[in-house]
Order: structure tokens, then sequence, then C-alpha cells
């Protein structure tokens, strides 16, 4: 481990100074019940359900780190949106005395709006040198993890399975580990049981309860998509089966 990892220590919310625990994003069970959440200096995977915060907790993070909240490097300021939850203003962050030399924020449901503003200002040479539009949404993500992230780096992900096949996301599994052994952190909130088998990651489950550290093999990830491979004509069967 490099010293001085994690370079993104951990965060706590600033309880006091919250106006409303009924109003949103505080309303949020795993918000509202957060008090201080450490990150592993390699991996932290953020899991639970739609709904249970995964995202609002991400762009807080970013946000709090200085990131746009469309994503991108830092040196990227673009947000098209309006929606921004105020949750990173009520955020204590704790950083390592080390310092990352680069810097990602991928959030796949704004990744296109990144592509876009790359073609117009004309920086491709980062991504290999050609348009992001001009490659699929996994080929365009697979070049930001070989080309374009450089290592010693803190890296925030949101989803990065939405553009990804099986096949790629074990190509990705690879790029992240080669990314970590080159002095990277990553956090990551995934829906995917084959990015959470990463060895030795810390997983942190959102859930009504709030948050908690959970092994890879008691996710619903893992446990839900073991008992389909292993059974799925009969769990077909029972979902699919006609009233009566």
């Amino acid at each position: 481990m490099l010293r001085g990892k994690p370079y993104l220590q951990q965060i706590s919310l600033n309880r006091d100074k919250v106006p409303s625990f009924d109003a949103y994003p505080f309303s949020i069970p795993a918000i509202k019940n957060l008090d201080t959440l450490t990150f592993h200096p390699d991996i932290t995977f953020l899991v639970g359900e739609n709904g249970s915060g995964k995202s609002t907790l991400m762009e807080a993070i970013a946000l709090g780190l200085d990131f746009s909240p469309e994503g991108g490097t830092k040196n990227f300021q673009l947000s098209s949106a309006n929606d921004l939850s105020p949750l990173h203003e009520y955020l204590r962050i704790s950083r390592s005395y080390l310092k990352p030399t680069d810097h990602y924020f991928l959030r796949a449901e704004s990744f296109y709006n990144v592509a876009t503003y790359m073609d117009e200002i004309g920086y491709l040479g980062g991504y290999g040198g050609k348009s992001l539009h001009a490659l699929s949404h996994g080929e365009a993500f697979m070049a930001l993890l070989t080309i374009k992230l450089r290592g010693d780096g803190l890296y925030i992900f949101d989803e990065p399975e939405a553009a990804l096949s099986p096949n790629r996301q074990l190509q990705a599994l690879r790029a992240i580990y080669d990314l970590v052994k080159d002095g990277s952190q990553f956090i990551i909130a995934t829906h995917s049981p084959i990015l959470l088998s990463y060895p030795g990651a810390k997983i942190v489950q959102l859930d009504p309860n709030g948050l908690s550290e959970v092994k890879y093999e008691d996710t619903e990830h893992y446990s839900v998509t073991k008992m389909f491979l292993n059974n799925h004509k009969g769990m077909l069967h029972h979902l699919l089966e006609e009233e009566g």
C-alpha cells in the first residue's frame, strides 16, 4: 500500500447543521443515519437498491472534492443540471497529506455530455485521439480507463457498469487493478457482482437502516445472481408463471 493512501480518508455529516432530516436529501435513510464513512486505501464500493442514496452520496463527495457535477477531470467544469442536492455543503471531508496527481469523476448518466464537451474543445488526445461519440459507450469507457487515467489518482465512479458487457466488466476489473497498483484509489457505486468481486475491497451497503460494511458473499448482488444462474429455469417459472 502506498504511504499516504487513502487520499480520501473519510467523510462525516455535519449533523448539527442539517436544517431538517425530514427534507430531501437528508430524509433518505442512509443519509439520515450517516455519521462517518471511512474509505479503503484502494477501493470502496457503495451498494444498495435504486433510491437508496448511492448517487446522491457520490455526487456530494464529488462536489466536495471540487469536481463538476457532470463529471470529468477537475479542469472540466460543466453543469447542465439544476437539481443538485445540497448534501455536499454539509459534509466534512478528511484527506491525506499526500495529494493524488490525477482525478476523475465518472457519472454514467452524464458521460455523453462530457464526450460532447471534449469534441467541442477539440481535446481528444487523452482518450486515444478519437471522438468519444465515434466509439460505443463501452469502448469510450474503456478508453477512459486504459488511456485517460494515468495512475496515482483519485477516481469517483457512479455505476460504470452501465456501459459494459460482462466481458468488458472483466476487462475493466483488470484495468482498475492496474491503476490501483499504480497508486490509485477508487470510490465506486455499482450494481455489478463482477466489479464487486475485487479482492480485498471495502463494500458499504446503503439501506433503510443506514450504512454498514458487508462481505461480498452477503450482498444481494451476489446472492441473487448466484441463485438465478444456479436455477434460472426454476426462477423464471416462478416469476413468469401465469396467475392460477
